[in-house]
């Protein structure tokens, strides 16, 4: 098994309502995350899409649709860039937060793109989630990140989802004094587990070359290649 995960890159999305340098509880759980990939010299970088102007929108930039300003397209080379995407949100009426959701739908907006090999964008890329909150919604929130990051193409790996809930509302958020949340052995142990996994994930993929290209070529789809369909009409 390879352990040099030095070659790997690592996106944070901090699916946040507050602009830096304003507190983000979010932030402190994805600073644990952080701090292991950082450790095993993964290369890492962590943004609030809110301190930009992303446009709403599915299509790769809005401002070919007439917006005045789109910041998505610099994030989503970042994303490309990544051989692991970490989105992070906090918990509003049980749901993600409205900048999650933006965020979700911009990547859908190229998860018709093909790579190289005639596969969809996101082939060769690990997700996970990190949620904090002081009310009920974390496993709601993962389920729908994940199964989106899964969708469009990312591959999870087992436990790819970590959390912290304080007191159910109103109650203390994480980084609040005394909240117990950077303290508690729950969240720390499952934030950690999510975190190698996801490097153990990267690093297999990585040295195999991504998802092995036969079965799911969309190129070769539509140039009729059907991939042993036992359909008759396809043969």
């Amino acid at each position: 098994m390879n352990n040099d995960f030095s070659d790997l890159k690592a996106v944070f999305l901090n699916c946040t309502l507050k602009r830096s340098p304003e507190l983000s509880h979010t932030e402190g759980l994805f600073k644990i995350s952080r701090s292991i990939m950082e450790r095993n010299r993964v290369k890492v970088e962590s943004i609030r899409p809110v301190d930009h102007e992303i446009a709403y929108g599915v299509y790769p930039d809005m401002k070919e649709k007439g917006w005045d300003v789109d910041d998505w397209p610099m994030i989503f080379e970042k994303v490309m860039e990544s051989d692991i995407l970490i989105i992070g949100t906090p918990i509003w009426l049980g749901d993600k937060s409205s900048i999650c959701t933006k965020v979700i739908e911009r990547l859908y907006s190229s998860s018709g793109d093909l790579n190289e090999d005639g596969q969809y964008a996101y082939y060769g890329r690990v997700g996970g989630t990190l949620i904090t909150g002081n009310e009920d919604g974390a496993k709601h929130c993962a389920m729908n990140i994940l199964y989106s990051m899964q969708h469009l193409g990312f591959l999870i790996p087992p436990q790819a989802d970590a959390g912290w809930l304080g007191e159910i509302g109103p109650g203390p958020s994480y980084l609040d004094e005394g909240s117990g949340g950077p303290e508690n052995d729950f969240t720390n142990r499952n934030t950690t587990f999510m975190t190698w996994n996801l490097m153990h994930m990267a690093r297999v993929l990585k040295d195999i070359g991504g998802i092995p290209a036969y079965g799911n070529q969309r190129s070769k789809w539509d140039a009729g290649c059907r991939f042993d369909h036992p359909n008759p009409e396809y043969r």
